[in-house]
């Protein structure tokens, strides 16, 4: 495994890779929902690419840029054993020189739910993506379930703008009992962690709610807010039920609908989702 750790050198690298290239774009403090992407990436690819890089611009002025998880010899470690060929770390002053002044704005999407809560968000992953693609060229990228939204955003954005790669994306992976993995589970007092399972038993009432016949989105957000709220140490940010496609806020589901939501325990945000159809 080679590592590139300037924008130079991964353009050299990127030249001596077997086409087709898979890519795991990833901001570090890796666990096993990003080596299943990993994975993913080599059953359909040649070669495979994954990038390290806490991207400064996605993080609004009071969250935890700087607190952010890191650990680089284990993330190293973690892609090498699962066989990756490229691993991509570019400092932000190489990503965002100074004078930097471009940026990538997708419409509408990005105004609903994590938007809304964060209004710089989406502008810089979907930046950041865009010079991440450009700098590696891949065949295909892969992103998780897990941050539905995002990658509604990223597929949008490559369709619009006739990017010549495929957005593959991943079931969620979790934890034992049904926790989605994230990076910021090391945030969690123990507390905290088992409280958080109530995210993955509310999701799973709403699923079996509707494979019994239930269509009000409204009863089913209701249901999934009660069962969080039984938690004194969970602040629901926000429970949505809207259309897959627009992530407008249904009333009535006729076909499908993505379940998302977002859950505070102390400063730690944590997100989950299903896809009712």
């Amino acid at each position: 495994m080679q590592v590139a750790e300037s924008i130079a050198q991964m353009k050299r690298l990127r030249s001596e890779l077997a086409e087709p290239l898979g890519f795991v774009p990833t901001m570090g403090y890796l666990h096993e929902g990003h080596i299943a992407l990993v994975r993913r990436a080599h059953e359909e690819n040649a070669s495979v690419a994954a990038s390290i890089f806490v991207n400064p611009t996605q993080f609004g002025p009071a969250e935890d840029f700087e607190d952010y998880p890191r650990d680089t010899k284990s993330d190293l470690a973690m892609l090498e054993e699962a066989g990756t060929d490229v691993v991509f770390m570019p400092t932000v002053a190489d990503m965002y020189p100074q004078g930097f002044s471009s940026w990538v704005e997708v419409g509408k999407l990005t105004e609903r739910l994590e938007g809304a809560s964060r209004p710089t968000h989406f502008r810089g992953v979907t930046t950041v993506c865009t010079k991440l693609f450009n700098i590696v060229k891949p065949t295909r990228a892969y992103f998780g379930q897990k941050d539905a939204q995002q990658a509604l955003v990223i597929k949008k954005m490559v369709a619009d703008l006739n990017m010549n790669l495929e957005i593959v994306v991943c079931p969620t992976v979790r934890e034992p009992d049904g926790l989605a993995m994230s990076s910021r589970h090391v945030y969690l007092r123990p507390e905290q962690r088992q409280a958080a399972v109530s995210l993955y038993e509310a999701i799973k009432f709403a699923e079996e709610l509707w494979s019994q016949g239930e269509r009000n989105a409204e009863h089913l957000r209701q249901v999934v807010t009660d069962h969080i709220r039984q938690q004194p140490l969970a602040e629901i940010e926000y429970v949505s039920i809207a259309d897959i496609r627009t992530l407008e806020e249904l009333e009535t589901i006729t076909d499908s609908a993505l379940l998302s939501l977002v859950v505070r325990f102390g400063k730690t945000r944590l997100l989950d989702n299903t896809i009712l159809q």
